[in-house]
């Protein structure tokens, strides 16, 4: 979920990379390069953090096995900027290991090599849904898949053993219990200041359409419908309407919703939930290590988000892809560190067992068992919902405009409700579809 650089300075950057930039950060036609070079690596994760932390434990022992130096470089805050700037530059990192929903974006820049499959030592063991993260619109492949990950409920459990509700099964009963963690003093400080529901509902990022894109798909609406290369708009049908309705409720008309939601990006939210502001919270298993220490263990749970209106449940799928970037001057050191990186003992280094130094969250190598690693039951729980209900987003070239004009939709709605949903969606179709149109996959 993250913001790309504006159209102007992607396309001149795509334009500086056609016209000779890819050959003048190092060159991919395989002239200029050296077996022995370093490989700069970048990683989206805080500095200073435990992740940080593996992912040079990670680099090193690839260095170990391999004899390539590597070095890490972990970026958290404007990481998109910062490697645009970088392009611009003309002195990309050799690799770089980000989000899943990066890859069109990038790949619509000329900013990574294609990475051929069958090549791949050890690609065969990679799972077949961690491999469609990584393939392009265009069917090819331009990144080798590094973790993956779903999205379940944390709930208070102390708050709602406090006001004698059981665990959620419906989307009524979580219902229930938000209006309950904000009526009934469920911290028992005697004070109206808790709330049912931890929203990042900001327009930063897309935050607002990543969260409620679970809920959508739950309820029986979505984004576009269709297949690669032939979608149109679904985001105004009456099923994606009435589940619109239902987040928009929790804002407008039943106020469980965390005040001051509408500018939240997860950073904030994760604060909201372990400082006892809302007991319901639907995010990754990333953030278990950190409530654990912040919150306590038993004081929440972690429990699949029930079926909805649609009459299942589905969950968002994401993870994080190895990319190649392009004008690296050691092609052949990007592909083996691909390979160390998704093998079984690049795998399991960097699921970092059951500490918050992970950095792969469930593997996407088929012969590492989860269990084997991790005694921590709850992953299980991500595993499953990941195995039976998670779902990748569309795939278009570039996923990231129709994210982001969503959640300036959806974060409209939230904030302001009187506005009008159906009419709010229908011109978010529009939008789509000139998008699906410029972007040549309208159906």
């Amino acid at each position: 979920m993250r913001r790309t650089a504006p159209l102007g300075l992607a396309a001149l950057l795509a334009l500086a990379l056609v016209a000779g930039g890819t050959a003048a950060c190092g060159g991919d036609s395989g002239a200029d390069q050296d077996a022995n070079a370093a490989l700069q690596i970048w990683i989206r994760k805080p500095p200073g953090s435990n992740s940080e932390k593996t992912a040079k434990d990670l680099a090193a022992k690839f260095t170990t096995a391999s004899g390539v130096p590597a070095q890490v470089t972990a970026l958290f805050e404007d990481f998109e900027t910062k490697l645009q700037q970088a392009a611009a530059q003309k002195d990309l990192p050799d690799i770089v290991i980000n989000d899943t929903a990066q890859l069109g974006s990038l790949v619509k820049q000329g900013l990574v090599r294609e990475v051929d499959r069958s090549a791949l030592a050890g690609g065969a063991d990679l799972s077949p849904i961690a491999w469609d993260a990584a393939k392009g619109a265009d069917g090819k492949y331009y990144a080798a898949p590094f973790s993956v990950q779903s999205f379940a409920l944390f709930i208070r459990k102390d708050w709602r053993e406090k006001v004698g509700a059981g665990t959620p099964a419906s989307w009524a009963q979580l219902d229930e219990l938000a209006r309950k963690f904000t009526t009934g003093d469920p911290d028992g400080n005697g004070q109206a200041d808790t709330y049912g529901w931890v929203v990042p509902a900001s327009t930063k990022r897309g935050y607002a359409s990543w969260y409620a894109t679970s809920f959508l798909w739950s309820a029986g609406g979505d984004f576009l419908t269709g297949s690669p290369g032939k979608f149109t708009p679904a985001v105004n049908t009456a099923q994606s309407v009435k589940a619109v309705d239902y987040l928009k409720a929790q804002f407008c008309t039943d106020k469980t919703v965390v005040p001051g939601a509408v500018t939240l990006e997860t950073v904030q939210a994760h604060q909201a939930f372990e400082s006892g502001k809302g007991g319901i919270y639907f995010t990754g298993p990333y953030n278990m290590a950190r409530f654990d220490k912040s919150l306590g263990r038993d004081k929440y749970e972690v429990v699949a988000l029930p079926a909805g209106p649609g009459g299942k449940a589905s969950s968002l799928a994401e993870g994080e892809n190895v990319y190649l970037m392009a004008g690296s001057a050691n092609q052949d050191g990007q592909k083996r560190f691909a390979e160390f990186a998704t093998s079984p003992e690049g795998q399991t280094l960097a699921m970092a067992g059951d500490t918050d130094g992970t950095i792969v969250r469930l593997p996407v190598n088929t012969k590492v068992q989860l269990g084997t690693v991790r005694q921590d039951t709850r992953w299980q729980t991500f595993e499953t919902v990941f195995k039976d209900a998670g779902r990748f987003t569309p795939a278009v070239p570039d996923w990231t405009p129709f994210r982001q004009s969503a959640a300036d939709t959806l974060n409209t709605l939230f904030a302001n409700c009187s506005t009008d949903t159906k009419a709010a969606l229908d011109k978010l179709a529009q939008t789509y579809t000139d998008e699906l149109t410029k972007q040549e996959v309208k159906g």
